[in-house]
Formats: structure tokens, C-alpha cells, sequence
């Protein structure tokens, strides 16, 4: 059974198991509206946190949307619409 909500505590806990955290970015700070490669995720990156996020919640996540949700407001969104998606099927 997935889970049924993402948030911002999931994000910064699969950020950080994935690929750590760069010296000086704070996770804990304010963060939802900063762009998640100013926080030092790049691509390769982004791409195992939403392989990440599709493991844990049993959901499949298109490409684009890891490349669209640039900041973690928009991200964790997309994965909950997923979510909701899932569990509406």
C-alpha cells in the first residue's frame, strides 16, 4: 500500500539519502520556493530523488515532471497529484 500524502519532510529525507546535502544549503530553512539546482540538486540528482519518490509511493512519475517542478513547492504538488491520481483510479 503507497502512502498518501508527500511532503516537504519526505522531499528533504529522500534529497538527502540520494545524494546528501552541498555544505552551506540549509534544508531546514525556508526552501519551498527555491529552486531545487540553487539548493545543489542537479539532474542526475533530481533523477534518483523521483525514483526515489516512485518506489516509496508506488506511483510512476513522467520525466517532465521532476524537470518542471523546479522548486520543492512545485515538486511535492506533482508527486501528490500522482498520488491522488493513483488512489482516484
Amino acid at each position: 500500500m503507497s502512502k498518501q500524502e508527500f511532503t516537504i519532510e519526505d522531499l528533504k529525507r529522500i534529497l538527502l539519502e540520494g545524494a546528501g546535502a552541498d555544505e552551506g544549503v540549509d534544508l531546514n530553512g525556508d526552501i519551498l520556493d527555491t529552486d531545487l539546482e540553487e539548493l545543489g540538486y542537479e539532474s542526475l540528482a533530481l533523477l534518483e530523488t523521483g525514483g526515489r519518490i516512485e518506489r516509496e509511493y508506488g506511483i510512476t512519475l513522467d520525466d517532465d515532471v521532476i524537470t518542471d517542478n523546479r522548486t520543492p513547492r512545485a515538486l511535492i504538488a506533482a508527486v501528490n497529484a500522482s498520488i491522488q491520481a493513483l488512489v482516484d483510479a
